[in-house]
């Protein structure tokens, strides 16, 4: 019986040292991948250390669980002081003006010689402002907004589009997926858009000089929109802008189990990264200012002299972005598979 009980024993703590050493085998993947996020993070004036945070090694006693789908209720709506998010727009490139505040958001308008095309909204609560006030600030016309792409149907990206609708018959555009989390979000119906403009992986949308390619990107929600635009101006030089769409691991709530969301979205990362470099896209257009300091970038450009290089363009800053977000999620699935 002891010799019985001796051989038990030892076999339990072969076990539990079998599971400790793939635990910490697993903990060494994840730091490799975390390093190469870390070495991806920065560079000077193209600082993506904000989004390096999503390298976080998860609490190992995490709350209990959100519920699986996005809540139905209406919720009361909360609007915060002015002095909260609004921020003077300003013209960033020859047809490319940022609208968005300061509270985090960015709202881009691109004008082309056919009309204005907008990348996201804002809240419904900025858009009087922000939108419409800050287009004329700029000398444009908001009536002459054709198209506003909604990259995430959540309402800090489409809350503002409903306005748009109904006063200057814009047409909004964003994924089946994205159309779906809109129509289920906890908000007013009067602060969501009206169902229009499906986007689907690969198509294209030109709006006179202006060109638009649409990528579905799942992983930050069930579809999120990443998008190629061209040309951009500066004076006689054109660049390539690329929208990555996602950044929160807060959406992972919208996928049966956070390794499917996780997994997805480093997938998405490392095909867009791909993509966006085959496109020569050299100007990262963050969807929110804190990703890429892009606040700091704007001031940077106000004193900016001639010859000086534009702030915002970097190829270099286009790959990281998608790097970072890959490797931190990479790193994610390792310390994951080790639990």
């Amino acid at each position: 019986m002891l010799r019985y009980s001796t051989f038990l024993f030892c076999g339990v703590l072969f076990l539990a040292g079998c599971s400790a050493t793939e635990t910490n085998a697993q903990d060494a993947i994840a730091q490799i991948h975390v390093a190469a996020a870390g070495a991806a993070a920065y560079e000077p004036g193209q600082d993506l250390t904000d989004i390096f945070g999503l390298c976080a090694e998860p609490d190992p006693n995490p709350p209990a669980a959100a519920p699986a789908a996005v809540p139905a209720a209406t919720a009361a709506p909360t609007i915060p002081p002015r002095s909260q998010w609004y921020g003077d727009p300003q013209k960033v490139f020859d047809n490319v003006y940022h609208l968005g505040g300061t509270n985090n958001e960015a709202i881009w308008a691109v004008a082309s010689s056919e009309g204005i095309i907008l990348i996201n909204a804002g809240y419904d609560y900025t858009a009087e402002e922000l939108i419409v006030n800050g287009l004329e600030k700029m000398g444009l016309d908001p009536a002459q907004i054709k198209y506003v792409i909604i990259t995430s149907g959540e309402m800090d990206s489409s809350g503002g589009a409903r306005l748009l609708q109904d006063r200057y018959n814009a047409r909004v555009l964003s994924s089946e997926g994205e159309w779906d989390v809109s129509a289920k979000f906890n908000a007013p119906t009067a602060s969501k858009p009206r169902k229009d403009m499906i986007i689907t992986d690969g198509q294209e949308l030109t709006l006179g000089d202006v060109t638009v390619r649409f990528y579905i990107t799942p992983g930050h929600s069930p579809a999120s929109v990443s998008l190629l635009i061209s040309p951009l101006k500066d004076g006689n030089q054109r660049h390539v802008g690329s929208v990555f769409g996602g950044r929160s691991a807060g959406g992972l709530q919208y996928f049966e189990s956070e390794v499917e969301g996780i997994r997805l979205w480093s997938a998405s990362a490392k095909r867009y990264k791909a993509i966006a470099e085959s496109a020569g896209a050299d100007v990262f257009v963050s969807q929110h200012a804190s990703w890429d300091k892009t606040l700091d970038k704007l001031n940077a450009l106000k004193f900016r002299q001639p010859g000086d290089p534009h702030p915002m363009v970097s190829k270099s800053a286009v790959s990281r972005y998608q790097t970072v977000i890959s490797e931190c999620m990479d790193a994610q699935l390792a310390w994951r598979e080790g639990e």
